[in-house]
């Protein structure tokens, strides 16, 4: 059946619910509203990037069964899209029985919001390659499963995101702090968390996924620099050879084929020694692929929005190199301003202010996107802009 878009605000309106409205949930609304369908942005705080641009906003706890029932009940949208982690999935598995499409499908959001689902069917089920990980519950145990696994070793909550209390653990002294962190850092709360063998790897890409009605669509593949576990810097393509961009490309069709539903996955991948690794799969645009902004005719958001609308995907257009790097923030305001934008004036390069309300600690608040004669040209381009906005708080 053809897809069908009615007018907002009458009987025949499409309306999309965005499950969390930060600024990758913005550009998705940004993309909805240009394709004439109604936004409804629910977060757990006001103004979110995405509410500032949609139709209609909702503050919610959505780890809250009732609340995020009511909402849906409410609104009664056509489409959900979750777009964080931590919300309560029994709920949108019954209104994907009560007739809502959930994006991908309740079950791909069961099993990505937290890490143990979706790395014990990559690796157990689908036989894919990953590094040797291990759960703990207690501290009792991260100790155990440490010993285990050895050091170096990375601990992550199972549930967090943007690296929220991730550490490595480089010796003994490590042990006690890591747990402690990944208890403070977790989306829901304290609780299990996931202990990872420390792979050297060579390089780590995101392979933009897309899975539409007519197949499977990648993106060229991004590669990206962390700090502290959370996105820095990202640049596309990432260099790599055809074989291992090949064995990229499996790993991630039989991941999103088993996960099913539409839409764009970003598959996390190691590569390490000629061998390409399976890391993590988001059911939705990735915080790397903020650079194809920039880098394609049709950006990762997009990509997104035709999929899940049911629109064809027709081979994307590649502009060339292109790098994104964030514009991070530290302090305690609510209200920020920003200045200083002759950087600007360098030929392809575009910034992004996200509108977050607030700063507490540190915070992702924009992000510098460009193109280059090359690779290193254009990540220079995008730092230069990225660090030369000021602000004041």
């Amino acid at each position: 059946m053809d897809t069908k878009i009615g007018t907002p605000f009458s009987k025949s309106a499409t309306k999309v619910m965005l499950c969390g409205s930060g600024e990758l949930g913005k550009e998705v609304a940004i993309e909805l509203q240009r394709l004439g369908v109604e936004v409804i942005a629910v977060d757990s705080y006001k103004n979110a990037p995405a509410q500032q641009v949609a139709d209609q906003a909702f503050v919610i706890d959505m780890l809250n069964p009732k609340q995020l029932k009511d909402v849906i009940k409410e609104c009664n949208p056509h489409i959900i899209v979750p777009e964080i982690e931590a919300i309560a999935t029994d709920t949108l598995v019954e209104a994907e029985e009560n007739g809502h499409i959930i994006i991908p499908n309740s079950r791909a959001v069961s099993l990505t919001m937290n890490r143990e689902g979706i790395r014990n069917l990559v690796s157990k089920t689908l036989e894919v390659n990953t590094s040797k990980y291990r759960f703990a519950s207690t501290e009792k145990e991260f100790e155990i499963v440490i010993k285990e696994i050895g050091l170096p070793c990375v601990v992550k909550p199972i549930m967090s995101s943007s690296g929220k209390g991730q550490s490595v653990v480089k010796s003994s002294a490590d042990i006690k702090p890591s747990w402690e962190h990944a208890q403070s850092g977790g989306r829901a709360g304290a609780g299990r968390v996931i202990v990872e063998e420390f792979i050297h790897f060579d390089y780590e890409i995101t392979l933009l996924t897309v899975r539409h009605k007519e197949g499977i669509t990648f993106c060229k593949p991004i590669g990206h620099e962390q700090v502290d576990g959370d996105y820095i810097k990202s640049w596309q393509p990432h260099p790599m050879e055809d074989d291992l961009l090949d064995e990229s490309k499996r790993i991630a069709t039989k991941v999103v084929n088993n996960i099913k539903g539409y839409g764009v996955f970003g598959v996390e991948l190691f590569i390490k020694d000629k061998k390409v690794y399976f890391s993590e799969v988001s059911p939705r645009p990735h915080d790397t692929g903020l650079v194809t902004l920039i880098t394609q005719d049709m950006s990762e958001f997009a990509l997104h929005t035709r999929a899940i609308l049911g629109l064809p995907i027709p081979e994307i257009k590649f502009y060339g190199p292109g790098a994104s790097h964030v514009i991070k923030l530290e302090g305690q305001s609510n209200n920020v301003s920003y200045s200083n934008f002759g950087a600007l004036k360098r030929s392809s390069t575009q910034i992004r202010l996200f509108g977050k309300p607030g700063v507490s600690g540190k915070r992702r608040m924009g992000v510098a996107i460009a193109l280059g004669d090359d690779i290193e040209n254009a990540i220079s381009k995008a730092e230069d802009v990225a660090t030369s906005i000021t602000h004041e708080m």
